[in-house]
């Protein structure tokens, strides 16, 4: 950083290539401020366009390759009509209809300021273990490490079918060998673990091409002492030698030892499908899910071989019984130990225990996230309310007791400490736990006092105690009521079973509790969700859903599914009349459901935010379909999430919702497959997610309240409620009769209101090629709503400076010559010279060329280091009409000579000192006499459109390119 190690007190930024007049951007850092990590906003007369691979702008902050427009875009490449057509494009989005814009092969997004973040070369990116890489990011970490001088990370696969990450580096001055495991630990601390190179080679120094940039083809092939290795202990055992065995063969490594790593070794996802049918070849049973949970060899091996077959009878402990048995308990195996714990933790012992049973699958995913949230519990829920009086208070709090003393999941604790598996105990009975508060007016609103004690950031239930909810009030003298907050756990209820519970307490509140069905064990749908499904079936469904899917989808670059909500927004938005009743026209039409053209949407929504065209995302189902009799009306937590895989490329929008709706029915036969199953039949292995985006589609119609429900609830007032994810991007849909609601729960960083807008345009556009486009492909329907694309488009775009668009840059020379003759021009070495003096130099150095018989349009080469000669030169060479070549002095000869030759030069300007030969006219400006010449302007006529320059670039290999530089792009 040079604000660190000098005294500057500005820096400024340029990007930009030389096919755009090499300034496009910039940005001014001043020392107080601080380095601003970005390239800035377009210079005057420049815009920039973020696109998708169909050119269309990407959202704010969305990756996508730089396009730069305006009136800096060069001309083209010289005798290289094909790049030319392949890189500088008609702009779509300029209203002339003759501009064009650079495609740079450069990625960078937008700021929500405006600015543009660089993210390094669309070349080089990569693809590992299923995630895309910008190896640039790699290289910046690795070279923090203070041992480390420089560092280029790049993906080899010197063995077909096994991609690694190998990371390149040299020392820092004093140092004399670095520990790899130091540098991947260094790694770690910033990067997630796929971006974390598995094989690391130390250089004297990285290799260059003759034009000085990285030689990446250069790089040697790693040795085997390259690879991460623990400290070395032979195998153990008839298990871990065959596993050995096994892992050095896929490996291809030397030796294992009991204690090295899969995935340090160089193992991936496709490796570990590989290793797995090899150990069922060797007769050892274990899944995908055990290698990620045991990756070492010594674990793997203890591991191998797992596994329990579940049965489904009745519930076995008869009331009144003094001991339970593991024979009592067919839905789950425990030890008589066990079972005692277990009845030792709830009140009343064995007399209070009705049933013992296993997790459902979704509960054991909220279970997880509920042991990792620490202090809070992203699965606490609440609805808060308002109540006329304290006898209305305990009247509503008696019959949700009544609810709870029906239904048997309101009555169950989770055990699992000291347990192979999470379970669930059923209390024959528990009362619901009341807390009165007393809280000071004076503080602020009770409501908000409430809500503040309980934050679900730092607030929890004890989940090992039924009932898993709590009522907690307190007085509101001020506004004359009581205020109650409800507090449950998602363990224990749905959305669904939410509403079940609302009308039973309206029934014990009316008197009718007598009316309502008999309740249904939940324990039906435990055992139903762990055996109901086929798992052949459910395998082959997924494998043939999600089989060749080797890339999470991850909106936004999100991908943290394991949050704890702490940074997590809502904002909701209804849908405009008009909108919903086209919605529900369109989905009669075909025949298909409107969740379906939701899903279809909100996948266009997920493939534009993540650049992708096949997207998978979570949907949550409600898992009551197959779950047995009466399962519409049983409370618990029947939900599941699992994948939807969705194509949004080049297929017709109608042929899109079509297998949009068919993929998501086929996927509700199989609601209680678990999503560890799902994602094993994937390409992406756990943990890395296979997606981070949910779609909550769900009935929440608002009907005609009833003169008894108005009775029921007289005096109860509910104020609203809280629901939370742990994944970072969550879209609900709530369904209701008439109209659509959209609620969006996304990071502050990206915006819940923004992404609202996504949806709303994604639905509109999706109507709109329905009714009057149907097989318009679907990849050309924009997520954008007006006013973002106006801002991405104009609003980043405001450069528009007045220049002098029909001057040449030497005509622009000269009118400064005429209006300030003697002011000073230039300085070199100490010596001045003016406008006038600068000028008549040049005059008479374009005389002389046009004397050897330069003509307008011809090229002339210029060889010179920096000085008054090459400033001379470059003018004279303009003022002839004709197009000057900078060359190089530091390149190699074989270099300089083929831009001579290729711009086809008639003359080269030099000095007398300069090694080049060359077969054009050679000047040596140290030792030609012009002081004869006339020193008059030339005054030949000569458009701002000719070309000025031709500048040579290429990238780290290849042939140079001569960029066309027309004179309106330097007088902009």
């Amino acid at each position: 950083n040079l604000f660190e190690k000098t005294g500057v007190q500005r820096l400024c930024n340029l990007y930009g290539p030389s096919e755009t007049t090499t300034y496009s951007s910039w940005v001014a850092m001043d020392r107080e401020d601080g380095f601003a990590p970005h390239i800035g906003k377009p210079v005057g007369n420049t815009q920039f366009y973020l696109l998708d691979e169909q050119q269309q702008p990407v959202p704010l902050g969305v990756p996508g390759e730089i396009y730069i427009g305006g009136a800096g875009v060069a001309r083209g490449y010289l005798n290289r009509d094909d790049l030319t057509a392949e890189r500088f494009l008609n702009d779509p989005f300029s209203q002339d209809v003759s501009a064009r814009m650079y495609r740079t092969g450069d990625l960078g997004r937008y700021l929500p300021d405006g600015n543009i973040e660089y993210l390094g070369r669309n070349d080089d990116q990569v693809k590992i273990r299923g995630f895309r890489i910008e190896l640039g990011e790699i290289d910046a970490r690795l070279a923090k490490h203070p041992a480390i001088h420089e560092a280029v990370v790049t993906a080899r696969e010197d063995i077909p079918g096994d991609k690694r990450l190998v990371a390149y580096y040299t020392l820092a001055a004093g140092e004399t060998s670095v520990d790899i495991t130091s540098l991947r630990h260094h790694l770690q601390e910033t990067l997630p673990e796929y971006m974390v190179p598995a094989i690391y080679v130390a250089l004297d120094k990285l290799p260059l091409t003759p034009n000085g940039k990285l030689d990446r083809k250069a790089l040697p092939a790693p040795d085997l002492d390259a690879v991460i290795s623990r400290g070395y202990e032979a195998p153990q055992g008839e298990t871990e030698i065959t596993l050995a065995r096994i892992w050095a063969d896929l490996l291809k490594v030397d030796r294992v030892g009991r204690h090295d790593h899969f995935f340090e070794l160089g193992g991936h996802s496709l490796l570990a499908v590989s290793l797995i049918e090899r150990m069922r070849q060797a007769g050892l049973s274990a899944d995908v899910r055990v290698l990620f949970g045991q990756p070492t060899l010594a674990a793997l091996a203890a591991a191998v071989g797992g596994g329990r077959e579940i049965s489904v009878p009745a519930n076995l402990i008869a009331q009144g019984c003094e001991q339970i048995t593991p024979q009592m308990l067919p839905l789950i195996s425990l030890t008589q130990a066990q079972i005692d714990q277990v009845v030792a933790s709830v009140p009343g012992g064995v007399a209070n225990v009705q049933d013992i049973y296993p997790l459902a699958p979704l509960q054991e995913g909220i279970l997880y996230h509920h042991l990792s949230a620490g202090d809070g519990d992203p699965y606490v829920l609440h609805a808060l309310f308002t109540v006329a009086d304290r006898q209305r208070l305990d009247a509503f709090a008696e019959a949700l007791q009544q609810v709870i003393d029906r239904h048997d999941i309101l009555r169950t604790a989770v055990l699992w400490q000291g347990l192979d598996e999470p379970l669930q105990v059923v209390w024959r009975q528990a009362r619901l736990h009341r807390e009165a508060l007393e809280l000071d007016a004076r503080a602020g609103a009770v409501t908000d006092q409430l809500k503040a004690r309980f934050d679900t950031h730092h607030s929890r239930l004890d989940v090992t105690q039924a009932p898993l909810m709590q009522l907690v009030f307190a007085e509101d003298e001020a506004e004359q009521r009581w205020v109650a907050m409800l507090r449950f756990h998602h363990m224990a209820l749905d959305h669904t079973a939410l509403d079940v519970v609302r009308d039973e307490i309206q029934a014990h509140l009316l008197g009718q509790a007598a009316q309502l069905g008999s309740p249904v064990p939940y324990r039906n749908y435990v055992a139903q969700a762990r055996l109901g499904g086929k798992l052949e079936e459910e395998e082959a469904f997924f494998r043939d859903m999600l089989g060749d899917i080797d890339e999470p989808t991850l909106p936004f670059g999100l991908q943290d599914v394991q949050g704890d909500g702490q940074v997590i927004e809502e904002s909701t938005r209804v849908l405009p009349e008009a909108l919903s009743l086209r919605l529900r026209a369109g989905a009669r039409q075909l025949g298909v459901s409107a969740a379906s053209l939701h899903h279809l949407a909100w996948a266009q929504v997920l493939g534009k935010v993540s650049g992708k065209q096949d997207v998978v995302f979570g949907t949550v189902l409600m898992g009551r379909m197959q779950g047995g009799e009466g399962a519409d009306r049983a409370l618990g937590m029947f939900i599941n999430t699992l994948p939807l895989r969705v194509t949004v490329g080049e297929q017709g929008v109608r042929a899109g919702v079509k297998a949009t709706h068919a993929r998501l029915t086929a996927l509700l036969g199989h609601e209680h497959a678990s999503l560890a199953l799902a994602q094993r039949c994937s390409g992406v292995v756990a943990p890395t997610p296979l997606f981070s985006a949910l779609l909550n589609y769900r009935h929440s119609a608002v009907g005609h309240v009833s003169e008894q429900a108005t009775q029921a609830w007289q005096g109860i007032e509910i104020l609203g409620g809280e629901e939370r994810t742990n994944y970072p991007l969550t879209l609900s849909v709530d369904d209701l009769g008439e109209d659509f609601s959209l609620s969006v729960q996304v990071s502050t960083e990206v915006g819940a209101l923004r992404v609202c807008g996504y949806m709303a345009t994604a639905l509109e556009h999706l109507l709109l090629a329905l009714e009057q486009d149907p097989e318009a492909p679907l990849s050309d329907l924009s997520i954008l709503p007006v006013s973002d694309r106006e801002q991405l488009l104009v609003g980043f775009n405001a450069s528009t400076r007045d220049y002098p668009r029909t001057q040449t840059v030497h005509g622009l020379f000269e009118a400064q010559v005429r209006a300030r003759p003697e002011a000073c021009a230039a300085i070199h070495d100490g010596v001045a010279l003016t406008y006038a003096e600068l000028n008549t130099r040049a005059n008479r150095l374009a005389r002389h060329l046009r004397g050897l018989g330069v003509q307008a349009g011809d090229s002339v080469a210029i060889l010179l280091a920096r000085s008054h000669e090459l400033l001379v030169s470059q003018l004279a060479v303009l003022k002839c009409a004709a197009v000057y070549v900078p060359l190089d002095i530091n390149a190699p000869l074989e270099r300089q000579g083929f831009m001579i030759e290729d711009s086809q030069a008639r003359v080269l300007l030099t000095e007398s000192q300069a090694l080049l030969t060359a077969s054009v006219l050679r000047v040596d400006l140290d030792r030609v006499e012009l002081e004869r010449l006339d020193g008059d302007d030339l005054a030949l006529v000569q458009s701002s459109e000719s070309v000025a320059y031709i500048m040579y670039t290429s990238g780290s290999t290849g042939i140079p390119k001569g960029v066309l530089v027309p004179h309106r792009a330097i007088s902009r």
